[in-house]
């Protein structure tokens, strides 16, 4: 049975900071609808109605541009051992890119990764829990290194040039907002 919160309980955030993937899920109007695995010890609780994950790099960057159009984002952690649950928050999301102020003391949060290109900030708006006996066993084995090592490969440069080219628009056109083209104009 679904049971809905108006906040994260102590006991929720350890459920949360204790998996190794969560979901993200944004859409705008008349968009294709997104949802992203992530993981990598991307995930902060910042407090009971405020989360936020570090955002690497990667092939597109729907998240960005779907909050920007619209703002909405829905985060989903499923328990895969003994205990099962799922747990997802409502919200609206907002982004904190390199540029903006609050980035130093943000970024300060998490453990340096390569490729970081944003910080998502989730204002929690309505908490759902539900009994995930429909969730499979899985065992985690680890992190996979190749986006990392693709990052560290690019370097900082391959990697701005490489967002400008990719990370522009969303697959449906929606621009993300977050390459800085007044210093590299095409």
């Amino acid at each position: 049975m679904a049971k809905f919160y108006d906040a994260i309980t102590p006991e929720l955030r350890s459920f949360m900071e204790a998996q190794h993937i969560f979901f993200i899920a944004t859409a705008a109007e008349n968009s294709r609808i997104n949802l992203s695995p992530k993981g990598m010890d991307s995930l902060r609780v910042l407090d009971e109605r405020t989360v936020a994950y570090l955002d690497l790099t990667g092939s597109g960057n729907e998240t960005a541009a779907h909050l920007k159009a619209d703002g909405r984002i829905t985060m989903m952690f499923c328990s895969f051992d003994a205990a099962p649950l799922i747990l997802r928050l409502y919200g609206r999301g907002r982004l904190i890119l390199k540029s903006d102020p609050a980035w130093p003391d943000m970024i300060s949060r998490f453990r340096p990764l390569p490729g970081a290109r944003q910080i998502v900030v989730v204002d929690v708006q309505s908490v759902q829990t539900s009994c995930g006996f429909g969730v499979p066993y899985y065992e985690f084995k680890g992190e996979r290194p190749a986006l990392i090592d693709w990052a560290l490969k690019k370097g900082e440069i391959g990697l701005e040039e490489y967002r400008r080219r990719y990370n522009r628009l969303s697959i449906d056109g929606l621009p993300s907002d977050t390459v800085n083209d007044a210093a590299h104009p095409q």
